[in-house]
């Protein structure tokens, strides 16, 4: 069987869902719509107020976007597939699919850099900060940002659909590079090793620079007095919460993909292989929604009287 001929790719692990598949349905449906109205409420109150057009909330606004990309290219098909009785999709539908969410995967690390990067030059370099971030480096950093995941995903992603397969059976609720190329003709071992340096290339830098970042910040923060170096760690909680959150989803992930665990419930795999897009996505806006203090304040305003919102703004 190869290409020519094989037209779908069954999805096993929504078996498992058989019996409760609507209750299941609706859990997914309400995870779906709560990613899409924070994230959309986080970028709507940024980009109606110049105020907020500050480098790390327009990074903000990017993680948002990104974690809308990712959510979209997997929970409505795993709606989808809940009701339907075969937990068939197309193949090409599948190539597309590990396309998306491998390029929103990696775009999450590479957001979370230039956040880190971000918060390195604020803190150490506060008087240069907007000479450094100045509006062109911005956007040249959000462009950057954009097309290397896309384009170094792209190289993998170009030897994956050259394969000829000669299995159609991945046992998850969604398609995911390494899980497809096991189904291939050839030795699954050579485009593993390929996989991993891509990984590599992929988030190694990026959470290099991340952890450089934070040492630097450390450093000059040694040197604070204590409530500047309170002030200081405070415009990076946000930042730590989402960089481990995500960092903890993708091993998930990564070690689910790359060993053999038939030794853990299917019911533990399901949940781990969702968590790095499912968690993060409705994590990350309550987080830099509620834990930076301006836009928290117009966030307030939306939902409070005036006078109560400035009164909760003042005393958190």
């Amino acid at each position: 069987m190869d290409n020519a001929t094989l037209e779908t790719v069954h999805m096993t692990a929504y078996s498992v869902m058989e019996n409760h598949k609507h209750e299941v349905f609706s859990v997914f449906l309400l995870l779906y719509v709560t990613t899409i109205t924070l994230n959309s409420l986080l970028i709507s109150v940024i980009y109606q107020n110049k105020e907020l057009h500050a480098p790390m909330n327009v990074f903000t606004c990017m993680l948002s976007i990104n974690e809308i990309y990712g959510s979209s290219a997997m929970l409505p098909a795993v709606l989808a597939l809940i009701l339907s009785k075969t937990h068939e999709v197309p193949l090409r539908w599948c190539m597309a699919q590990v396309y998306f969410l491998h390029t929103y995967a990696s775009g999450e690390f590479s957001i979370l850099a230039l956040m880190g990067y971000d918060r390195y030059v604020a803190i150490c370099y506060p008087l240069h900060y907007h000479t450094i971030m100045s509006t062109s480096k911005m956007l040249k950093l959000i462009v950057f940002i954009g097309l290397y995941p896309l384009i170094v995903f792209g190289c993998l992603y170009s030897l994956t659909i050259q394969l000829r397969f000669c299995g159609n059976v991945i046992p998850k609720l969604y398609c995911v590079n390494m899980e497809l190329v096991k189904n291939s003709c050839l030795n699954p071992q050579y485009i593993s090793i390929v996989g991993l340096v891509f990984i590599f290339i992929l988030i190694v830098p990026h959470v290099v620079m991340i952890l450089f970042s934070y040492v630097q910040i450390s450093r000059v923060c040694r040197k604070l007095s204590k409530e500047s170096q309170y002030n200081a760690l405070k415009t990076c909680i946000p930042h730590l919460i989402s960089f481990f959150n995500y960092t903890i989803g993708s091993l998930f992930e990564i070690i689910q993909s790359r060993f053999q665990m038939t030794h853990v419930a299917l019911e533990t795999r399901i949940f781990l292989s969702l968590y790095f897009i499912i968690t993060p996505p409705i994590i990350n806006p309550i987080v830099y929604g509620l834990g930076t203090h301006l836009v928290r304040a117009h966030i307030l305003k939306l939902f409070l009287p005036r006078k109560l919102a400035k009164a909760v703004t003042a005393a958190y």
